[in-house]
């Protein structure tokens, strides 16, 4: 009776630590796939910023890099 007893309690520790295996598992997938979708957001919203803040028609520039698609820099301003 007593050897029947550790082999019950064997298999439910077995599964015990699959089913913890399994979550521990899916937990890191999720977490991994998060990550990305943070990560790629942050660059979107970088990239949007960035060309929120360049100056428009008529604004201060020092180079082309500082106006807006389209616009090139002239006597420190933004011109098209």
């Amino acid at each position: 009776m007593r050897g029947q007893l550790s082999a019950e309690m064997l298999i439910l520790i077995t599964v015990v630590l699959a089913v913890v295996a399994i979550a521990a598992s899916q937990l890191l997938t999720g977490a991994q796939e998060t990550g990305e979708q943070i990560k790629e957001q942050s660059s979107a919203l970088a990239n949007r910023t960035g060309a929120a803040m360049k100056a428009g028609p008529g604004e201060f520039c020092v180079t082309a890099d500082d106006c807006r698609e389209g616009l090139r820099c002239e006597n420190s301003k933004c011109i098209e």
